[in-house]
């Protein structure tokens, strides 16, 4: 059986003032096989009680709104080392 993905992710959204909000994704939500409802996954609590629910989207869809920052996965930075020309 191959491993269920989730149909929703679950963030919290921390307000910062003069700045654009700051979401962090702290869980996934998983469709019951009968429809009628809903496990949540939480790997982390928000501070609020207020959890937001997204549907999934592709990996390379950033989050539909404004102020809202994906923080499922750090991206790689580009290499800080200079090459040495010969």
């Amino acid at each position: 059986m191959a491993a269920q993905q989730p149909n929703y992710t679950a963030y919290t959204v921390a307000k910062r003032e003069g700045k654009d909000d700051f979401w962090i994704a702290i869980g996934a939500a998983f469709m019951h096989q009968d429809g009628d409802g809903y496990n949540i996954i939480l790997q982390a609590l928000p501070l609020d009680g207020k959890i937001v629910l997204r549907p999934v989207k592709a990996q390379t869809d950033e989050p539909q709104g404004s102020g809202e920052q994906q923080r499922t996965e750090a991206k790689p930075r580009p290499s800080t080392t200079r090459q040495r020309r010969s």
